[in-house]
């Protein structure tokens, strides 16, 4: 293990010195036989030494610049493909003509079968060599090596079929990439692009090595259409850096499946993924901190709802690594709520965890469902993430989209409480911070119930009797509220990444409200992980705040897509592109620039990417007075003073002028004036 290690730190040169030293004791080797076999050992020894050493000095010298010449040097051993075998083939039969010109030139007395037999020998000498090293430095002890079965392929099953493509990154997995594009229709690897210096000129698995800075002369020489990313390994602003430098390629730019995907059969060729467009941003994520993440999830009892949506089927998969003893998956969408029991199970079935999942259909509007499930399975930790959070839809489903997000998460949230739930997360939006929407507006004022919650060790429920409780009746309050706000995630059904891909799929336009608008982007994982650990950092009504980074312009992203397919954009400067860019108007409630804070109160957390936010927040008494005054003009659809209502008490909101719910009906009754005056 020590001296493979040694040996793969070599440089480039000193590993070609240590393999021309190699074939040169094989050359000599494979005289030495060759003498052996027509004159036997005793034979030659005694009558043919000298000859012998003038025509291994002869063969070295004639068969070692060929070997360098025909690139018997540039393949990488560890990467070698079967085409190496033709490779040394030729070498040896060219070198085996020379030597034999050669010694009849100088007239070396040498029978006229020993330069054939030489040939045959080293041939078969240099490949086997180069063989059992190249599985050596591949960690195979030596019993393998002389054991294990060979695999022959059938070369003629490798047609020029395919879309001709080259694989960045020309490490193991790119060479595993390129071993299973050979069973491919959909492609054929053609060459390699990488920045190493010393794979510079290279050939590994018969495929040229380019750099990055040779595109143009690849597509020349090998006719590439695409560029295919083998980089599991390194880091996401590596990544970026690289997509960047293959943006103005014009070549289209994409991923592989995970290579264990591929290998075990879940994943096919046909997988083949656009780049992360997270590649793109250039966001590097941070890793977790272990005591935050475990805290509130490993053995304990986890539930989320809204576990089909993104963010909750996430947090599913981010809690279920933690081993918690149960997950409660909490959704009333059926094919979602099947999508990520299925997902979960077989996640289950091939770690080996005992984590029991419970799947259970259900309203966060019915107070009887949810009590029943938190009493029932003893949830221990809630993930709130079940809202409605389509701007423009909930812009003209005012009624529902109050209903379900404010009154929606206050249910849950007393459910938590008369169940005795130890700890609730709320996840929450940057559109909550000075809303010019009725989503933003919501998911403040769910915010803003919270807080109201968590200031009170003793309490009297909202709407009482949907709990089984007694009007006025005081219930003590056992459970830690938190909310955590962040922004867009990549990639979630609100996204604009899919509506992009499909629009550049069918040829454009790409629709953009405004040239200006700009949001906040990260992954949904690491959204996930750090909901996860900022909740367990709750102390009592926290609002939390993730550092999102520098804010995307929308139409920048469309741009770089654009690229990313190989495409051009369509405009003044380029009237015969791709793809033009087609500017809508701001749609209502939707704003240019988001924000995360209301005030300028932040203080650090012990994490580098989460802050803890003090805000504004209103007693609980007054909060259920203002419901109330908000839930008279929903079922009447008297929305223009819903609008109002919400002015009055969610902080820095400013609505649209004009009310687009689909059912508003203008304020016809004295109600109306007596509510909001």
């Amino acid at each position: 293990m020590i001296v493979r290690e040694k040996i793969l730190g070599f440089s480039r040169v000193k590993k070609r010195l240590v393999t021309l030293g190699i074939d040169t004791l094989l050359i000599c080797l494979s005289l030495a036989a060759a003498f052996s076999v027509r004159l036997g050992f005793e034979g030659w020894i005694y009558s043919y030494s000298t000859v012998y050493l003038k025509s291994c000095a002869l063969a070295v010298v004639v068969s070692l610049p060929i070997y360098i010449r025909l690139g018997l040097y540039r393949a990488v051993l560890r990467y070698m493909g079967p085409q190496v075998s033709f490779t040394i083939f030729r070498a040896s039969f060219i070198a085996f003509i020379g030597f034999t010109v050669a010694e009849s030139f100088i007239g070396l007395n040498v029978p006229r079968s020993i330069p054939a037999l030489y040939w045959l020998i080293s041939a078969l000498l240099l490949g086997l060599s180069r063989y059992a090293v190249r599985y050596w430095l591949m960690g195979y002890r030596l019993r393998d090596i002389l054991l294990s079965p060979v695999a022959y392929k059938n070369a003629t099953t490798r047609t020029q079929r395919g879309k001709p493509v080259a694989i960045y990154g020309a490490g193991s997995a790119g060479v595993q990439l390129a071993h299973a594009l050979e069973h491919s229709k959909e492609y054929r690897s053609v060459a390699f692009l990488d920045d190493s210096q010393a794979l510079r000129g290279r050939v590994v698995s018969g495929k040229p090595v380019y750099q990055p800075s040779q595109i143009n002369a690849m597509r020349s020489d090998t006719g590439v259409e695409e560029v295919l990313l083998a980089l599991p390994s390194v880091s996401r602003r590596r990544r970026t850096d690289i997509v960047r430098s293959l943006e103005s390629s014009g070549l289209p730019i994409k991923t592989m499946p995970d290579l264990q995907d591929l290998t075990s059969g879940r994943l096919k060729i046909q997988d083949v993924q656009e780049v992360d467009i997270a590649d793109v941003l250039g966001r590097e994520e941070v890793k977790p901190i272990p005591e935050l993440i475990a805290k509130h999830i490993t053995q304990q009892v986890v539930m989320v709802t809204g576990a089909g949506g993104s963010i909750g089927s996430e947090m599913l998969r981010q809690a279920l690594q933690r081993q918690p003893k149960a997950l409660v998956l909490f959704e009333h969408s059926e094919y979602n709520l099947y999508t990520i029991d299925q997902e979960l199970q077989k996640t289950i079935r091939a770690t080996g965890h005992n984590t029991r999942v419970i799947s259970v259909l259900g309203s966060i509007n019915d107070p009887t469902r949810l009590l029943d499930v938190m009493k029932t399975y003893k949830v221990d930790t809630l993930y709130h993430a079940a809202a409605y959070k389509h701007v423009p839809i909930v812009q003209y489903n005012v009624s529902q989209g109050l209903k379900n997000n404010v009154i929606g998460t206050l249910y849950t949230a007393q459910a938590a409480i008369a169940s005795g739930v130890k700890n609730f997360v709320l996840i929450s939006t940057d559109k909550a911070v000075r809303p010019t929407n009725v989503m933003g507006a919501s998911k403040r004022l769910a915010e803003m119930a919270l807080q109201a919650l968590s200031k009170e060790i003793h309490l009297t429920f909202y709407h009482a009797e949907k709990f089984g409780v007694r009007s006025g009746e005081v219930i003590r309050n056992g459970t830690n509220f938190s909310m955590v706000r962040f922004g867009n995630v990549l990639g979630s059904s609100g996204s604009v990444i899919p509506v992009f891909r499909e629009q550049i799929r069918t040829g454009g336009p790409i629709t953009v409200t405004h040239p200006d608008i700009n949001r906040f982007f990260m992954t949904i994982p690491e959204a996930a992980q750090l909901v996860i650990q900022a909740g367990a950092m709750g102390k009592g009504g926290d609002v939390f705040v993730l550092e999102m980074g520098e804010p995307v312009k929308i139409a920048d992203l469309a741009r770089r897509m654009v690229s990313l397919s190989g495409l051009t954009i369509r405009d003044e400067d380029c009237p015969d592109g791709d793809i033009s860019i087609l500017y809508t108007g701001l749609r209502p409630g939707e704003k240019l620039y988001e924000e995360l804070l209301i005030g300028d109160n932040v203080t650090e957390t012990e994490h580098p990417l989460i802050c803890r936010a003090t805000e504004e927040m209103m007693p609980w008494s007054e909060l259920k007075r203002a419901l109330d005054d908000i839930n008279r003009t929903l079922g009447e659809h008297r929305y223009k003073t819903t609008s109002e209502l919400l002015l009055r008490y969610v902080n820095g909101y400013v609505p649209s002028p004009k009310v687009v719910d689909w059912l508003y009906r203008q304020p016809l009754h004295q109600a109306d004036v007596d509510i909001v005056a």
